[in-house]
């Protein structure tokens, strides 16, 4: 009797949801460690592109049009919070990441990343900061806008290390790899096109950076040759920093960063080119440039990246979470030391995962985006307990 209610309570919280998840959301999903389904959390979003949770349970969420919506005791509430910048929201452009600062219960800090508008309908990446207090950004500052032109690949992941930095990721902007394809911008220091930096807090250049004394080259450069990085995140234990980035038409990338490395971008790489199907790269090794630790053949358009450290899928745990646009998917990592040894997808189907992110709670948290064609919804992956197997007779 008691599996029965169990099994009853589980069908009527499905049915609840059922109306206004996506398709596929509710029913019971399988993986090779956890059964889980997946319960929508809010929905009625456009275009959310990144999460953040606080402290006191709120849940914050951009919008690409230039909105960052808060989510309280479950409800999504009507009024997005104020004093946000104008933004570039066209093609690829919006606002972006919001990351909350590690001490932002004592300095209410919040960082956020979006396409800033420049002259000539042009568009860049920056990075502000400011406090939140009742429902409205406050002591807005401007503390990074990259030296980067174009009207997409804007990259723009924000991740502190606990130590006084944070790092940001920039795209290449959609430069073509013609020509000289060493002479790209993103085989270039002069400038921010396909590049990670890495800032103090405040924005200022940490003495520590590997090309702070090299002539014609940019100080907050942290790593380069980079195509469009949407995915990092840092291991808290081990201080590796972990990136996924978009390939072309096949070639996603998930990297390992480290400091001065190059990372091949146009001269290296596994994709192919969009309109013909030629190779675009020289090759997919060479002398001096960095491979990746994993690469995606067709590309699932890599992102959000999460490593997993909670309670709820015991099993997970220093695996990442990497999601997929195109692939529709979460790409479960699992890693040994920095290797990754084994993958699995999840959540095939459900819709365009743009960021994942692991919950206080220790449940997977989603957001979808279905580009504006209808409205769209942060759901969570929640564990199933798994029924025993029946005595043999």
């Amino acid at each position: 009797m008691r599996l029965l209610a169990i099994m009853l309570t589980l069908l009527l919280t499905a049915a609840g949801h059922a109306a206004a998840q996506p398709a596929g959301a509710g029913e019971t999903r399988y993986s090779a460690f956890h059964d889980y389904r997946v319960v929508t959390v809010v929905d009625g979003l456009i275009r959310p592109w990144s999460m953040a949770f606080l402290p006191d349970g709120e849940l914050l969420v951009t919008e690409q049009p230039g909105r960052l919506r808060v989510v309280h005791d479950g409800e999504l509430l009507p009024e997005p919070v104020t004093g946000i910048p104008e933004v570039f929201y066209q093609g690829q452009g919006g606002l972006l990441d919001v990351v909350p600062h590690p001490d932002f219960a004592s300095n209410r800090l919040l960082y956020l990343s979006y396409s800033k508008p420049l002259p000539e309908d042009e568009s860049t990446t920056a990075v502000i900061r400011g406090r939140y207090r009742d429902g409205a950004l406050q002591d807005v500052e401007e503390i990074f806008e990259a030296r980067s032109r174009g009207r997409g690949h804007y990259g723009s992941r924000i991740v502190f290390d606990g130590k006084g930095h944070i790092f940001v990721t920039i795209g290449d902007r959609q430069a073509p790899p013609s020509g000289e394809l060493e002479q790209h911008p993103a085989q270039l220091l002069s400038n921010h096109h396909g590049v990670v930096v890495r800032l103090m807090e405040d924005g200022s250049i940490p003495p520590g950076n590997p090309f702070v004394n090299e002539d014609k080259a940019l100080d907050e450069i942290w790593s380069y040759g980079h195509r469009n990085s949407q995915g990092m995140i840092m291991n808290p234990a081990t201080g590796d920093l972990w990136l996924t980035e978009h390939g072309p038409q096949g070639g996603d990338e998930l990297n390992l960063v480290e400091a001065g490395a190059n990372y091949g971008w146009p001269v290296v790489g596994y994709g192919v080119n969009y309109s013909s199907g030629a190779a675009i790269h020289a090759g997919t090794h060479a002398e001096g440039m960095t491979q990746p630790r994993k690469v995606w053949v067709p590309s699932i358009a890599t992102s959000g990246l999460a490593l997993y450290s909670g309670d709820a899928f015991p099993h997970w745990r220093g695996h990442l979470l990497a999601g997929g646009l195109a692939g529709q998917q979460v790409a479960l990592l699992q890693l040994d030391g920095q290797r990754v040894v084994r993958e699995e997808s999840l959540v095939r189907g459900l819709g365009r995962v743009r960021d994942v992110r692991q919950g206080p709670d220790g449940f997977v948290y989603l957001a979808i985006d279905d580009r504006g064609a209808k409205p769209s919804a942060i759901v969570r992956l929640e564990p199933v307990v798994r029924a025993p197997l029946p005595e043999p007779d």
